[in-house]
């Protein structure tokens, strides 16, 4: 039996071997094959397939094994060079456009479509555009086209709405469970704190956002009348008088250039591509053309692209901007040789202070030899601010969240929960008279309170005086424009905290000028870090805890544990 139980554990490793290799070896297979695709056909975008984010991922390991419908990631680069090698390439007929399910930020959204409106300028070929349920975020993408058809059934909903945002304010229940929220902040504005403190939003903060949610529907509807040729006042009144409900709605409204079935929709595309069938018509996936026309560039010189994508954290860890990562990828791009000019992509809300300064200083370092441009994406805030005010130059999606100069520290006070909720007593035996100041077992005294604010002031004041010699304008001015306030990238523009509203290939083009070389054919763009492989993806799931409790125990240690943060809460987006 024993020697029964050895053999079978034996086969069973060696064939869990065999599948696993196998396995990866099929996926390393489908990630090194380059799509095979017509050489003339209709370049399809199905927004329901791919989605645009900062850096272009391979496809779900899990996903494809299992057999399940590929859904891509492409990042807003990748997605730009293959829409302006769309433009020159003969064999692409025209552009069609299905907007439904549109999953992208907005600034990615703002640059996509900037790029879908150059391809239409530049090389006179058409975008056409089908929707069923049109939502906000999907027809902004869709009014660039020069036909926008939809569904003539009935059934499918419209939620074209405008911009939104939702604070939520833990204030009367943390204070039912007996939690009191020790906020230590400097700037009225600053409002990352007010979740766990109030019930409801403080003025400062309520004028801010929706300042915020006007700015963006100022550039959206902008746009959106532009192309569709009518009143940024007829648009508005259509919305907010909900004109917008059944598809001839959106035909009377001059929203929408014709309903049509699915049979009408392909008569159209055969037409269009000058063929007499829709079955001969070949159809150009995105996601395939963006991989079948990836650029292979050999040239020695390189520009160098940072992503400082996701929230600004103390360490090493893969996700989000790990301060020490960070600053040793910084340094390794300074060192090299080959790379002559960098841009700092940045999409992060901010978040610490010690991890932001790491990272600022190998900036430092890095721009004393060697130019430095900003390229901001959905957010630049607080600590995304703190690391990137002082580069050469910097360019904002006019729908990025940037500023919010300012910063806060928060701390638990769990003692009434202990005692009233838990009915748990905790004595505390320390050496120093302080010495459980921060255990999160009791309220600070006065004097406890004054020790917290002076390091929210000397960092407060650190930063102001960063972006003072970063923008180079008097602190105060930089201190009326803080106070930890969000601004728009268009609002932003106004008041000197941003240079120029353009995209992140403007960036890229701009930083090849400032190395001496604007052609970017004689460039290689490098992107740091380097995106996740799909090997990369399966040992980190593998790494990865799913005891949820483990989870919950590492986020409330996060949250109790005193820090000083530059960072921004509240998201706004468009569905």
């Amino acid at each position: 039996m024993t020697l029964a139980v050895i053999c079978g554990f034996l086969v069973v490793t060696i064939l869990s071997i065999i599948l696993c290799v196998g396995a990866f070896g099929a996926l390393l297979a489908v990630g090194n094959n380059t799509p095979s695709i017509p050489e003339s056909g209709v370049l399809v975008m199905d927004m329901s397939k791919f989605t645009i984010a900062e850096q272009s991922t391979e496809s779900d390991p899990l996903a494809m094994l299992a057999g399940e419908g590929e859904f891509r990631t492409i990042g807003i680069l990748d997605a730009i060079k293959a829409v302006n090698t769309a433009a020159t390439d003969p064999g692409i007929k025209y552009i069609y456009l299905k907007t439904d399910g549109a999953a992208a930020s907005i600034s990615a959204m703002e640059e996509f479509r900037g790029a879908l409106e150059a391809f239409r300028e530049d090389s006179g070929k058409a975008i056409v555009s089908y929707m069923e349920g049109p939502s906000t975020a999907s027809y902004y993408l869709a009014s660039v086209s020069d036909k926008i058809y939809m569904t003539s059934y009935q059934g499918a909903m419209s939620s074209i709405t405008g911009v939104g945002s939702q604070m939520i304010f833990l204030g009367d229940l943390l204070d039912r469970l007996g939690v009191n929220m020790q906020l230590i902040r400097h700037g009225k504005y600053k409002s990352a704190g007010e979740m766990y403190t109030r019930s409801s939003s403080s003025p400062e903060n309520r004028a801010q956002y929706q300042r915020l949610v006007d700015s963006l529907w100022e550039t959206l509807s902008a746009e959106i009348a532009e192309s569709r040729g009518i009143s940024v006042e007829e648009l508005n009144a259509a919305i907010d008088g909900l004109k917008l409900n059944l598809p001839q709605d959106f035909v009377d409204y001059k929203l929408v250039d014709a309903l049509m079935t699915k049979s009408e929709l392909e008569e159209q595309l055969a037409v269009l591509a000058v063929e007499d069938e829709y079955k001969d018509v070949a159809m150009i996936q995105f996601a395939d053309y963006v991989d079948a026309k990836a650029p292979l560039n050999i040239a020695d010189k390189e520009i160098a692209v940072i992503y400082a994508d996701g929230e600004i954290i103390d360490g090493t860890a893969k996700d989000n901007v790990a301060g020490d990562r960070f600053a040793n990828i910084i340094a390794k791009v300074r060192a090299d040789s080959t790379v002559k000019a960098v841009v700092l992509r940045v999409n992060s809300p901010g978040g610490s202070v010690l991890a932001s300064e790491k990272i600022k200083n190998e900036l430092d370092k890095l721009q004393e030899v060697k130019p430095l441009v900003a390229s901001y994406g959905d957010y630049a805030a607080s600590g995304g601010y703190w690391i990137s005010n002082k580069c050469d130059k910097i360019y904002s999606a006019a729908t990025t969240l940037t500023g919010s100069i300012g910063v806060f520290s928060i701390v638990p006070d769990l003692s009434k929960t202990m005692k009233n909720i838990a009915h748990v007593n905790i004595e505390s035996v320390t050496s120093n008279k302080h010495g459980d100041m921060l255990s999160g077992m009791r309220a600070f005294d006065q004097a406890e309170y004054a020790y917290m604010q002076r390091s929210v002031e000397t960092i407060y004041d650190l930063f102001t005086k960063l972006v003072s010699e970063g923008r180079q304008m008097p602190v105060e001015t930089v201190d009326a424009i803080g106070q930890g306030r969000v601004w728009t990238g268009a609002d932003a523009l106004t008041i000197n905290l941003v240079d120029e509203i353009g995209t992140l290939e403007d960036a890229i083009k701009h930083a090849a000028g400032l190395a001496g070389d604007s052609d970017l054919s004689n460039w290689q763009i490098g992107a740091y870090p380097r995106p996740q492989s799909q090997l990369d993806q399966i040992l980190s799931l593998l790494g990865e805890s799913t005891d949820e409790e483990e989870v919950m125990i590492k986020r409330l240690k996060e949250i109790a544990s005193p820090k000083i943060l530059a960072r921004m809460d509240t998201q706004i987006e468009i569905r």
